[in-house]
């Protein structure tokens, strides 16, 4: 199978990333968002699962969780790590998410810590495809990333204002932009930052 552009040097250290992923609490990374996620049960897709710790947290509360992930090693290591909890995993990727049953769609769709691997034309094409996974009042939650590029990873420079006007561009309003520091010390210390997005029709 090729490999997704957008995943670059994530095989590579997935090692490293596994502890660093399941680290963070679900509760600190999200904070500025917990108030636009929906009770369960609610039916949530998480793409760019990476190893679960998301998908997990939701699982775990009660809601039915669909995780996308692309690379093998933090999909399996995810599989592995949270098996007990009820996950449908999908070996799948923006921006056209072709293997999501045609006509699914979601309460909350959370990508988070991704946007940023795609290129313009990704990202443009991407954004219709995902308001297209969600339910009347369901939310789209995002986080971007800004501040020295990861090493050896594809990423791009990613503004609010763009996913702002690409997400409008899909008649999907804006209901947060916050910036804020990073969860993990390591981030903190490299001085990236994150701009936390929000959007519903």
């Amino acid at each position: 199978m090729a490999i997704v552009p957008g995943t670059k040097g994530y095989s590579e250290q997935a090692e490293q990333l596994i502890s660093r992923y399941e680290s963070i609490s679900f509760v600190v990374k999200h904070r500025a968002a917990l108030h636009l996620i929906p009770r369960a049960p609610s039916e949530v897709l998480d793409i760019g699962a990476g190893t679960g710790a998301d998908a997990a947290w939701f699982a775990d509360a009660g809601y039915f969780v669909v995780a996308v992930e692309p690379t093998a090693e933090l999909r399996n290591s995810g599989m592995a790590l949270h098996s007990k909890s009820p996950i449908e995993w999908i070996d799948d990727s923006l921006p056209d998410l072709s293997r999501l049953p045609q006509g699914r769609k979601f309460d909350l769709v959370m990508i988070t810590a991704v946007w940023m691997h795609l290129d313009e034309r990704e990202r443009a094409a991407a954004m219709p495809r995902v308001a297209m996974l969600l339910r009347p009042k369901g939310n789209l939650i995002m986080s971007l990333r800004h501040g020295p590029h990861a090493l050896g990873r594809r990423t791009f420079d990613v503004s609010a204002e763009e996913t702002v006007q690409l997400a409008s561009a899909s008649s999907l309003r804006c209901t947060l932009s916050a910036k804020t520091e990073s969860a993990g010390e390591l981030n903190r210390r490299a001085g990236i930052t994150w701009s936390r997005l929000a959007f519903t029709f």
